[in-house]
C-alpha cells in the first residue's frame, strides 16, 4: 500500500471513530458536527462523506444525519478500542494525557493485529483491567 492510499484509510478510520464518538454524545451526528470535532473545513468533511457513503461505511438520511453501517461501526469500533487504550496506557506511563491522545491516534492506524493483541493483554494486565 502506498503513503497516499495508507493515509487515506487513515483519514477514513478518523472520520468513522469521531461519528462513533459523536453518536454517543449527540441525539443525531450530522457532517457539521464531524467538521467541528475535527477542525475541518466543511468542504473537506462533505468529500470524506461522500467516500464513507459510497464504501457503504455510512448512511446518510434526507436531513443529513449520518449512522454507522454494520461494518463501518465495526471499523469505528475497532479503531476507538485502540485509541483508548493506547491513550490509557502512555497515560499510566506518565504521557501528559494530550500528548497520549496524539500519540495513541498516530499508533492506532499502523499497528498490526497481531501486535496489538499482544499488547492489549499486557496492557490489560498492567492496568489492572483483565
Amino acid at each position: 500500500m502506498s503513503y497516499i492510499q495508507h493515509k487515506s484509510e487513515e483519514s477514513l478510520e478518523d472520520y468513522l471513530e469521531t461519528i462513533l464518538v459523536l453518536s454517543k454524545r449527540l441525539p443525531v451526528v450530522r457532517s457539521i458536527d464531524v467538521a467541528t470535532e475535527l477542525n475541518y473545513s466543511k468542504p473537506s468533511v462533505s468529500v470524506a462523506m461522500k467516500n464513507l457513503k459510497n464504501r457503504e461505511y455510512i448512511t446518510v438520511s434526507e436531513d443529513g444525519y449520518l449512522r454507522l453501517t454494520d461494518e463501518g461501526q465495526k471499523i469505528a469500533e475497532s479503531v476507538y478500542e485502540r485509541h483508548t487504550l493506547l491513550t490509557d496506557w502512555l497515560v499510566h506511563l506518565g504521557v501528559d494525557p494530550k500528548i497520549a491522545a496524539g500519540d495513541a491516534c498516530k499508533m492506532e492506524h499502523d499497528i498490526t493485529s497481531e501486535s496489538y493483541e499482544a499488547m492489549k493483554k499486557c496492557i490489560l494486565s498492567i492496568l489492572g483491567r483483565v
